[in-house]
């Protein structure tokens, strides 16, 4: 009953996406319910015998996930919100019972609104926020889970899979509650719920079981530590009456705290993160088995295998351990072996998921027979780690000079009274003013396009042209919408940062290099692995397409450092702050050139700074410092006249209202509709002085709103921002979204600013 090599978890989107293709199946036609339960199966277990056939002894297994496994948690304990309780059960074709609920809580219907969706943790992963109240109560719906389970025992055997839950402060740390109250008021309920379910997994045939608990690597209060040690405790005597044993696994930080909470309190076995967080792990008494996570589960760079396993075999000295990954393989892409373009150098130095499995096994070996570090792999490992650091790929003598000479001047602007006073002169716009985010649909025959042109049945000019007349297209629709600032629509773009990483030099592009972002929504993270810098500009061109077809000012549309930092593979080799500065220098010469171009607006979106804070407060100063620094050396070589945008999303920003007024934008649009306008308080409290759009549709959600909807959004907005700092915007770009629903939805967010300026007037 152990296990020696590892890992803490599995993606589920599928190596070519196949579980998205059949969620957008579904969602079209739930006629194809059969199709979506068997392609779910099929990448489970696909997964699972790669990784048993590649040296692991177990394998984490969390079961069919359709969307995400905080809203699978709440389904599974029977707290899906209130609102979605009448959509009847799904009929019998392998599906949940409750997945036509599951999916109404994670989409919304026409209907009904969506559940708030953030991002997990310092990832770029998205899980849906947990609706509760004081009345909630925690009754398990649990046959479909443990139907997966059982297919699985009785296809590998019970020894060799371990089935992974969401650990109960955590659920609770990531829920809001409808009526104020504390949703940890719960802890015990949600353990107890919990202990009436281990005798149904035992009774399955396994013999451990998981919770994940990153929670514990964040500012825990201790006398909460001491609640959730009893719960664990509590667990454990259920589970070993039942022939079970408990695995609490934390990540993304430092695992001493994790240790300390439950050693003693009779688990099996405690994982902890060793690449984020103290490779000694002082706490550790050696009493409890130790699940080692050695290999980086969040980026792709080769591990330094010598090192891993000095580290592995100090901590085995202490006491019994395993070989794992710092947390879920969800977060890389599934395998090295689909790209064809990755340079010899590159590819030596990557490790994506399969190749990550393929270094746990290899340690774990070593561990138990040092003679295996005599193998070609691990010299491979060690020529790759060797030649990364040496590399002309990664150093680039004209940046880094550059970077050199960056002072304190660089990253400050006018006053905010004269920037104010000189774009009121530039741009004469009228109260609340109306905008988008930047992105319109990418409809089929765009993405057609691109396919061609990549595969070369377009040529670059022809691409181009089809390109244009999508953006004149996009002109046109926002000019009879009424809109009053404008953007191109960015139809040249596959996403926001890949387009920016296929120009910069220090970036690569993957072709097939998928991860899943939330959903069904899959992004291709760029890796960068040298210095930045840019050879020519990137956006011009579309900028001056777009803005000699209207009189009304276009924005220039960017992607700020920190977010393309964040939604790539980072180099790792030197601090973030210096490559994000790298970056924010590309990014001031092409603001430079948009403006000398004619822009008068530049939007430079962070959706991600938030994403990036670090989980403990004590780590926090030093990371704003530097990713406010960068935004600031980006857009501070702009004029007084140069009105500077942002925006950000997926996050929540009450915490950081005052960072957001350090980044000194002229305006920021930020992710409101989805979230309750919950940043109003904060805005209103904090004395904002700085323009800000607070989003008053949610985009994210397949519905049109309904105008007293968006009426009542933005009167709550007017109740909490000077009018003249409002603006009236989405709460995210609309490439995801159909032209029907967004013409429809942009029709009400005009006639909310056209109403709520009759009312100022």
């Amino acid at each position: 009953m152990t296990f020696t090599a590892t890992i803490a978890g599995v993606p589920r989107i599928g190596p070519n996406r196949e579980l998205k293709k059949a969620l957008e199946a579904y969602w079209r036609d739930p006629s194809t319910g059969r199709q979506l339960a068997t392609t779910a199966t099929r990448l489970v277990n696909d997964y699972t015998d790669a990784a048993l056939a590649a040296g692991l002894d177990q394998v984490a297994f969390s079961g069919r996930s359709f969307y995400d496994a905080v809203l699978d948690t709440s389904a599974l304990l029977g707290a899906l919100p209130e609102r979605v309780a009448d959509i009847p059960d799904h009929s019998n074709d392998g599906l949940p019972p409750y997945v036509d609920r599951l999916f109404a809580a994670a989409r919304g219907t026409k209907e009904l609104p969506a559940s708030a969706m953030t991002k997990w943790f310092d990832t770029n992963y998205h899980y849906i926020v947990p609706e509760l109240s004081a009345a909630t109560q925690f009754r398990l719906e649990d046959g479909a889970w443990l139907e997966d389970l059982r297919d699985q025992v009785n296809r590998v055997g019970g020894e060799k899979i371990r089935p992974v839950l969401i650990g109960p402060l955590t659920y609770l740390s990531l829920a809001r509650t409808t009526d104020g109250s504390d949703a940890l008021d719960h802890l015990d309920a949600v353990f107890s719920a919990y202990n009436r379910l281990l005798p149904r997994i035992a009774d399955r045939g396994v013999q451990w079981l998981q919770f994940d608990e990153p929670t514990l690597v964040t500012d825990v209060d201790r006398d909460l530590l001491g609640r959730v040690a009893e719960g664990y405790r509590s667990l454990a005597s259920t589970a070993h009456d039942h022939g079970l044993k408990l695995l609490v696994q934390s990540y993304f930080g430092d695992g001493d705290v994790t240790v300390e909470t439950l050693q003693g309190t009779g688990v099996d076995a405690i994982g902890v993160d060793l690449v984020y967080g103290n490779p000694e792990l002082p706490s550790w008494s050696g009493d409890v088995q130790l699940v080692a996570g050695v290999v980086d589960g969040r980026n792709v760079w080769r591990t330094a295998l010598d090192q891993a396993l000095a580290t592995l075999q100090q901590l085995a000295e202490r006491g019994p351990i395993a070989v794992s990954t710092s947390c879920s393989l969800l977060h890389v892409p599934y395998s090295l072996d689909p790209e064809t373009t990755l340079g010899d150098d590159l590819r030596s130095w990557l490790a994506f998921g399969a190749e990550k499995i393929a270094e746990v096994a290899l340690l774990a070996k070593a561990l138990a027979d040092e003679s295996q570090r005599n193998s070609e792999q691990w010299d491979a490992a060690r020529r790759s780690v060797a030649s990364r650091k040496t590399s002309t790929l990664t150093h680039n003598a004209a940046v880094r000079d550059r970077q050199s000479k960056i002072e304190d001047a660089d990253r400050q602007r006018a006053s905010v009274s004269d920037r104010r006073a000189a774009q009121q002169e530039t741009l004469g716009l009228p109260p609340l003013p109306t905008t988008t985010i930047g992105s319109f649909p990418q409809t089929t025959e765009i993405r057609q396009a691109r396919a061609k042109w990549r595969k070369g049945e377009l040529s670059d000019e022809q691409y181009r042209r089809a390109m244009k007349d999508e953006v004149a297209d996009v002109i046109r629709r926002q000019e009879a919408l009424g809109l009053d600032v404008l953007v191109h629509g960015e139809p040249e773009r596959n996403d926001m940062v890949q387009y920016f990483s296929e120009q910069l030099e220090g970036y690569h592009s993957t072709e097939h290099a998928w991860v899943q972002s939330y959903g069904s929504r899959c992004v291709r993270p760029p890796i960068l692995y040298g210095d930045v810098s840019r050879p020519h500009p990137m956006t011009v061109e579309w900028f001056r397409t777009a803005q000699e077809l209207t009189d009304k000012p276009v924005k220039g549309m960017l992607t700020g450092p920190v977010t393309m930092l964040a939604w790539s593979f980072v180099r790792d080799d030197q601090p973030l702050g210096v490559t994000a500065d790298q970056v924010a220098l590309a990014l001031r010469d092409e603001i430079a050139d948009l403006v000398d171009a004619g822009a008068k607006i530049v939007q430079v979106d962070e959706p991600a700074i938030r994403e990036l804070l670090p989980l403990r407060k004590a780590d926090q100063p030093a990371y704003l410092q530097w990713a406010v620094g960068a935004f600031r050396l980006a857009t501070s070589g702009a004029t007084s006249h140069t009105q500077i945008h942002t925006h950000m999303c997926y996050s929540e920003f009450n915490e950081l209202i005052g960072t957001v007024g350090d980044l000194n934008a002229d305006v920021t649009s930020i992710e409101a509709a989805r979230n309750g306008m919950q940043v109003l308080g904060a805005l209103r409290d904090s004395g904002f002085e700085l323009g800000v759009g607070p989003g008053v549709w949610d985009i994210h959600s397949p519905r049109v709103p309904k105008q007293s909807e968006v009426d009542e959004l933005l009167a709550s907005a007017l109740d909490s921002v000077d009018p003249a700092l409002l603006w009236v915007n989405p709460d995210c770009g609309l490439k995801t979204r159909g032209w029907e629903e967004t013409t429809a939805s942009l029709e009400v967010l005009v006639s909310a600013a056209q109403n709520a300026r009759a009312n100022l007037a």
